[in-house]
Formats: structure tokens, C-alpha cells, sequence
């Protein structure tokens, strides 16, 4: 009974007006939450007149901050109307303020990419002549820069000692500069990448100890999908240290085949086979006929060898694969034609004391 009259006295003492207050600090988080998407829609537009795609105004950067932002203001006004004072409203306007940066440095940042448009026309008047490897690179340090500015703009807010942590980093500068060694080699290496540029997005390179697609050059590493569809992640100072082999970059492809006939073959019908051959090269749209060679190379104890050595300008691992398919089907045609098969490996073995074999074999039985 006495639980009853306390809860009964709870609500004769609430004030109407703190009701009232309740419920339109509820009204306002409900307005800004369902009509946040409409009102960075209308903000937009201000903005981006020419803009009249739904779709395409949601894919800009600046779209979902906003979106964010009036969810968070709502909240915000909220707090006000409710009249929330002392350190629990100094803790909600610090927590605006920062969310309020972030948001913007998110936003901004989004500009800072291969998908804007705005950075697109930038891109054809100032920078016409930089390939994409090195617009990636400088977005990504606007976007670490931006980043970095926010910290520090929070830092400020929170009333952290900046000269403090970086007293602090002086003490410990030796085990810092010992920790970053690998990273600095790395982030030189990537940068030496950008610069030289013995690669780029997409090309097929092989190193050492991988050989695939390149996906991704960042600060401190390549990505590379190899050929069983793994990605491998390279440290850039690993690359910029070792050979890469940029397949790419071939202007033409060697094909190189030592072809081995009987050794009872006649000297014309070699030469026969040599020609067909080689006028079967030239012929050939794939084959570059400056470097083209057939040759009646060697003789050997098992046969004799017709030595061909061509390139194409089939540069691409398919394309070659067909065109080197296509040669080899012709040059079995022309010996098919001709009545000559390929010789096969032999050897010769000698025995000696036959004789003596002989007998250990019958004693063996």
C-alpha cells in the first residue's frame, strides 16, 4: 500500500510543463528521424542545382553525413528542450560538437576518390596528364590529412595537453623510430611505385615468390591476385628491393620449339619440311616475320633437330595460348603431309662379357 501512494505522489508532483517538454523533445527526435533523408535531399540541391537523380544524390559523399547529422540534431534539440543542465549537458554539446566533425571530415573525405565528380573535371583541367596510381595516392593522403586535422580538432575539444603527447613521444622516440623502420621502407617504397611506375593497377607481374593481377598499391603494401584467385599483400618494400617482371609490358611473345626428326630423314625432305614451315610463320597474322627462323639446327646420335624460334605479337597468356596451339596443330600437319613422325628419346646400352652374364644368370635359376 505504501509502494502504491509513493508512485501516486511521484506523478501529482510532475509539473504539466515538464510533460509537455517530454513530449515535444519526442516530437522533435521523430520529425528529424523520418525526415532526415528529405531535408540532406533538399540541402543538396541547394548546392547541386543540376542534380535531379535520387539515386545518384544518395551516392554522393556528402548525402549520408548529412542524413546523420540532422538524426544527431534532433537528439540534440531534444536535450535542450528537456533543459538539461550541468556536466550531463556539457558532456551532450562535447558530443555533439565531435560527432559534428567526424561527420564532416567523413564527408569531405568521401570527395577525395575516382568516383566523384567534381574530382573527375578537376582531374581534366590540372592533372590531365597523372595516371591513376598517382591520383589514388594523393586522394589517399588528402583523406589521411583530413583525418589527422579531425583528430586533432577533437583533441582540442576534449582539452588534451598537445605538448603533453609530444613530450610523451619524445620520451619513447627511440623504441617509435626502431617500430616505424619497416613502415617508413614501406611507405618510401610505395611512393618510389608511384614515381617510377614499373606497374600499375591491373598489370600481371610476377616477383619472386608470387605472380598475379595487381589490385591495389596503398601506403604500405600491393595487393596482387594471383592466379589460383588468392590475394596476396606485398609489403612495398619488399617490391621496390627486388625484380618484378612486368608481363604487361611485353611488346611481343617468344615461341621457341627444337623440333627432332629421325635420323634416317632425307636431306629434301628436311629442307621441305623447313620451308613449309617457315612460309606457314610468315603467313601467320600473329607472328612478327622480322624475328622469324627455321633452321636445320643440329644432328644428334637420335635424330636430327629443325630448330623454329619466332614471336608473336599475341602478348596476352590467351591470345598466345591460341596462337601457339595454331602453330603446332600446322606443324604436325605439315609432317603428317610429309610422312615424317617425330623422333622419339633413346638410348644405348652396352653389355659387356656376355658370356659371364650368361652363366650368373643360369646359376641365378
Amino acid at each position: 500500500m505504501d509502494k502504491l501512494m509513493n508512485v501516486i505522489n511521484y506523478f501529482k508532483s510532475i509539473d504539466l510543463k515538464q510533460v509537455i517538454d517530454f513530449l515535444i523533445a519526442i516530437a522533435i527526435i521523430i520529425f528529424f528521424y523520418i525526415f532526415s533523408s528529405g531535408l540532406s535531399y533538399i540541402i543538396i540541391r541547394i548546392f547541386k542545382r543540376k542534380k535531379t537523380d535520387k539515386e545518384r544524390i544518395r551516392k554522393m559523399p556528402f548525402y549520408y553525413p548529412l542524413k546523420i547529422f540532422f538524426i544527431v540534431l534532433g537528439l540534440f534539440l531534444a536535450a535542450r528542450v528537456l533543459q538539461i543542465t550541468g556536466k550531463a549537458m556539457d558532456i551532450i554539446v562535447l558530443a555533439f560538437k565531435i560527432i559534428c566533425i567526424i561527420l564532416f571530415a567523413k564527408a569531405l573525405a568521401g570527395c577525395f576518390s575516382n568516383d566523384s565528380k567534381t574530382m573527375r573535371r578537376l582531374q581534366r583541367k590540372f592533372f590531365s596528364n597523372t595516371d591513376d596510381n598517382r591520383l589514388n595516392f594523393i586522394y589517399k593522403i588528402s583523406r589521411w590529412i583530413i583525418y589527422l586535422i579531425a583528430v586533432l580538432c577533437i583533441i582540442g575539444l576534449l582539452g588534451i595537453n598537445l605538448n603533453a603527447i609530444l613530450a610523451g613521444l619524445g620520451v619513447g622516440s627511440v623504441v617509435l623510430t626502431l617500430a616505424a623502420q619497416d613502415t617508413a621502407k614501406n611507405l618510401f617504397g610505395g611512393v618510389m611505385i608511384l614515381i617510377d611506375k614499373p606497374f600499375i593497377i591491373g598489370d600481371w607481374i610476377q616477383t619472386t615468390n608470387y605472380e598475379g593481377i595487381v589490385e591495389d598499391i596503398s601506403f604500405r603494401s600491393t595487393g596482387i591476385r594471383t592466379f589460383d584467385n588468392s590475394l596476396v599483400n606485398i609489403p612495398n618494400g619488399v617490391l621496390s628491393n627486388e625484380a618484378v617482371i612486368n608481363w604487361s609490358k611485353m611488346e611481343k611473345r617468344k615461341y621457341k620449339l627444337n623440333l627432332k626428326l629421325p635420323l634416317d630423314t632425307p636431306v629434301e625432305v628436311i629442307q621441305r619440311i623447313t620451308s613449309k614451315i617457315y612460309f606457314m610463320l610468315i603467313n601467320n597474322q600473329s607472328v612478327i616475320n622480322e624475328d622469324t627462323y627455321v633452321k636445320f639446327d643440329e644432328i644428334e646420335p637420335d635424330g636430327v633437330s629443325i630448330m623454329i624460334y619466332v614471336f608473336t605479337n599475341s602478348v596476352d597468356y590467351d591470345s598466345y595460348m591460341n596462337c601457339k596451339e595454331n602453330i603446332n596443330k600446322n606443324i604436325l600437319e605439315i609432317l603428317e603431309k610429309e610422312g615424317v613422325d617425330l623422333s622419339y628419346p633413346t638410348s644405348t646400352v652396352l653389355l659387356k662379357d656376355t658370356d659371364l652374364l650368361k652363366e650368373n644368370y643360369k646359376k641365378i635359376k
